[in-house]
């Protein structure tokens, strides 16, 4: 989809917002109006970026979102046992397991078994893992400032900030998350 097709749809899911909010009013007159149009948008800008991403960068070469997270993820920390790699990318360790089984099959990624136990291993990055993820973030940062561009530069900073903001009151409410 490109950001034309993307822009002319999103019309129809604001109207859905719309709608959605009106009939919750109706159903639910006690309902936070507020918390559930931040919540929808917060999901909506989410997917629709991650799926630009992924169909702008990562699926023409041949590659996913999840494998560009985890290659991400071992570039930032270096060798990683698997369930560091799955608090690290959000993933479940199953999911994680099944990535590192394609990216070692297309030799982005090594396993060694652990020197404290032999059940265990460590995830690092092949040369041709480290020059899939350099190439994959250069695309990806440039498309990222394309999307921030919409805000000022201020705006980009408050927006960080009140994002990280909610994702630190996760613990406070018991919010769940994969890590």
């Amino acid at each position: 989809m490109t950001m034309r097709e993307a822009a002319t749809q999103l019309p129809e899911y604001w109207a859905f917002v719309e709608a959605a909010q009106k009939r919750i009013a109706i159903d639910f007159p006690e309902a936070d109006l507020a918390a559930n149009r931040l919540m929808m948008s917060l999901n909506r800008a989410s997917s629709t970026v991650t799926y630009d991403f992924e169909a702008s960068i990562h699926r023409p070469e041949g590659s996913t979102w999840p494998g560009f997270r985890l290659l991400l993820a071992l570039w930032v920390s270096g060798p990683l046992n698997s369930h560091e790699a799955a608090n690290a990318t959000g993933m479940s360790r199953a999911a994680v397991s099944s990535l590192a089984n394609t990216l070692e099959g297309r030799g982005q990624l090594k396993r060694t078994p652990s020197s404290e136990d032999r059940r265990h291993v460590r995830l690092s990055l092949t040369d041709g893992g480290l020059a899939t993820v350099r190439r994959h973030f250069q695309a990806q940062n440039e498309r990222e400032s394309e999307w921030a561009a919409a805000l000022d530069s201020d705006e980009v900073e408050t927006l960080a900030r009140l994002l990280e903001k909610l994702m630190q009151h996760r613990s406070s409410i018991g919010g769940r998350a994969r890590h």
